[in-house]
């Protein structure tokens, strides 16, 4: 049975004597009880509930028990998942459940790409297959839209561009950061997005023959058709964008960008990645395809 007494002379009140005996317990046991040490169990325990809590707290209160599992399994921790699930529980830790996205998409006017990828969200090596999409960002200044490069192959965002306005502009300017964070040798990358009007543009047209990027786009009114870039909209929405409050549009863009660059690409565990981040995903590949042609 566990008893919990106060270390002062009472307890709300009562003087431990009494509490002693309505417990049947005896004084002796107690003060025995009170000035014991730790057990080992317990004192991993507690030094896990702290690397627990450590983890979730650096996700920004993200983390379900697979991701807070892994980063403790990176840390020198031998601990499984099920037990990690138990103690987030018990210290009332959980990660947030997406929420439903409304749809931006106005189709464009202009005739669409064929679909080159039918719904297969994987690549077998980077800057082989991209996506991308547009969401909308609330600020106290007013709409603040955000247009995303996805590389399909570890996840990572390559560019991203945010503007007042949903426009050709604002994909285009994702497009080009995407080509310049590989260096601009992109020609036979396929970009996949939605029929909406931004990507259907003349403007984006043209980007994609200057870098020699070869257009695909899903159905008109299947979000499942864009499902990876859609993925990525929810998790930054319930990751981070649903947990702020921006006062301004360069304030939202300021922080965004810095989750993007410092968390996401950097510490953010994908499932699609291993357990890795989307850069560490991407080193990972690489050194291991180096070291298989040595």
């Amino acid at each position: 049975m566990a008893v919990f007494i106060s270390s002062q002379r009472t307890v709300h009140g009562v003087p431990h004597a009494v509490t002693c005996r309505a417990l049947a317990v005896s004084e002796s046991w107690y003060y025995k009880w009170r000035d014991r040490r730790p057990t080992g169990v317990e004192k991993r325990r507690a030094e896990l509930d702290e690397a627990i809590g450590e983890v979730f707290d650096a996700s920004g209160g993200t983390y379900g028990s697979p991701r807070v599992n892994l980063d403790l399994r990176a840390a020198g921790w031998r601990v499984g998942e099920n037990t990690v699930a138990r103690r987030m529980a018990a210290l009332g830790l959980a990660g947030r459940a997406p929420k439903r996205r409304r749809n931006l998409t106005k189709q464009g006017k202009r005739s669409a790409a064929p679909d080159r990828v039918h719904r297969k969200f994987g690549a077998p090596a980077p800057d082989v297959l991209w996506c991308g999409d547009m969401t909308e960002i609330v600020t106290d200044e007013g709409k603040l839209y955000l247009a995303t490069v996805i590389d399909l192959f570890s996840r990572r965002l390559l560019g991203y561009a945010m503007g007042a306005h949903h426009d050709a502009d604002l994909v285009v300017a994702s497009l080009n950061m995407a080509a310049a964070t590989r260096g601009g040798g992109v020609e036979g990358v396929i970009f996949h997005s939605d029929r909406g009007s931004e990507y259907t543009s003349e403007a984006y047209e043209t980007a994609c023959g200057r870098l020699g990027v070869l257009q695909s786009m899903g159905r008109v009114g299947s979000a499942l058709d864009n499902a990876a870039a859609e993925a990525f909209n929810s998790t930054i929405k319930v990751e981070y964008i649903h947990r702020q409050r921006f006062t301004t549009r360069h304030q939202a863009r300021t922080k965004i960008s810095t989750w993007i660059v410092d968390f996401y690409n950097q510490r953010r565990r994908h499932s699609a990645c291993d357990g890795m981040s989307p850069t560490d995903y991407e080193h990972f590949t690489a050194e291991a395809r180096k070291a298989n042609a040595a």
